[in-house]
């Protein structure tokens, strides 16, 4: 039995898709075909996914919702879990579970609707709780990794184990899935008692900023590089220790290969014009990090994912 069939089995012929383009399915709108695209909506069935595909000795890749990921031209061999759906319910007074299908948008919505404070200023963040928590995303000075009390997460054979913050090694745009390929189901949030007509103007305001300051109308992957880190970098005094400054000061602004191109309103975001390849915009990227590098001796790291065969 074919590894299709064997997942058509367990969760349905709907919901399991043979040689199905990945482009449509992220932000940036661009990349090749996943083997066996399967779309799972419960926690149960990504590990039946992660057991099945062990089974069959097939590799998996975690799409979620698409964004801070470059699907390569080529696709991604194996089996692609794309997870939908899931649940955000209070567990005590003040802690809230969010499985990793979750929007942090609809995480943001559903506690404060609930009155619960904590969250509000993440509005407008792309991407789902896995993928926050997996690269550890960070927004006005906060990491999403201090608001966590703990986490659920599987391993690539679909043991299940509850791991508490403190031992995710969370840090700057990372934390311990990387190193140990764990897939989160869910995580646990701190949250405290708010009122939504206060939490409300909150979130406003950081989608308005959001709006302002990013091009969130052409399709991207969020920010590309990584901002300077103290200990790690050095950066000429003068420049803001911003990933996007040191773009824009080495006149990357509005560059295009093919159809990326730097976009003119944040230097940290590569956008895609409707006609980009992934080809064109890991070429663009390389060609930021090489003019940083000769104009300020300064090396940008990619925040974003790179996912399928490079």
């Amino acid at each position: 039995m074919t590894i299709a069939a064997a997942l058509r089995d367990s969760l349905g012929p709907e919901r399991v898709h043979v040689d199905r383009p990945l482009g449509p399915l992220t932000t940036f709108r661009v990349g090749g075909p996943a083997d066996v695209l399967v779309e799972t909506r419960t926690s149960d069935e990504v590990v039946a996914v992660l057991q099945i595909a062990a089974r069959s000795n097939v590799p998996v890749t975690l799409l979620g919702g698409g964004s801070n990921v470059l699907v390569s031209d080529a696709g991604v061999r194996g089996v692609v879990i794309r997870m939908r759906g899931g649940d955000v319910h209070a567990i005590e007074r003040r802690i809230v579970r969010a499985d990793a299908a979750v929007t942090i948008n609809g995480l943001v919505r559903w506690t404060i609707n609930h009155g619960l404070a904590g969250l509000e200023a993440w509005a407008g963040t792309p991407g789902t709780v896995g993928g926050a928590v997996h690269g550890n995303a960070h927004f006005g000075g906060r990491s999403i990794g201090e608001l966590i009390e703990s986490v659920r997460l599987a391993s690539r054979t679909g043991s299940i184990v509850d791991v508490p913050a403190a031992d995710m090694a969370f840090a700057y745009d990372r934390s311990r899935l990387q190193r140990t390929d764990e897939i989160l189901l869910s995580a646990d949030f701190h949250v405290a008692d708010g009122d939504p007509a206060a939490l409300r103007p909150t979130a406003r305001q950081s989608l308005a900023f959001r709006k302002q300051t990013q091009p969130l109308d052409t399709p991207s992957a969020g920010c590309v590089f990584q901002n300077p880190q103290p200990g790690q970098d050095v950066v000429p005094d003068g420049i803001p220790w911003s990933a996007g400054a040191l773009v824009d000061r080495a006149g990357l602004k509005g560059l295009r290969i093919g159809g990326a191109r730097v976009s003119p309103t944040h230097g940290n975001f590569i956008v895609n014009d409707g006609a980009a390849s992934a080809a064109d915009v890991r070429q663009l990227i390389e060609r930021c990090k090489e003019s940083v590098r000769e104009r300020f001796g300064v090396n940008l790291r990619e925040e974003i994912v790179y996912l399928g065969e490079w």
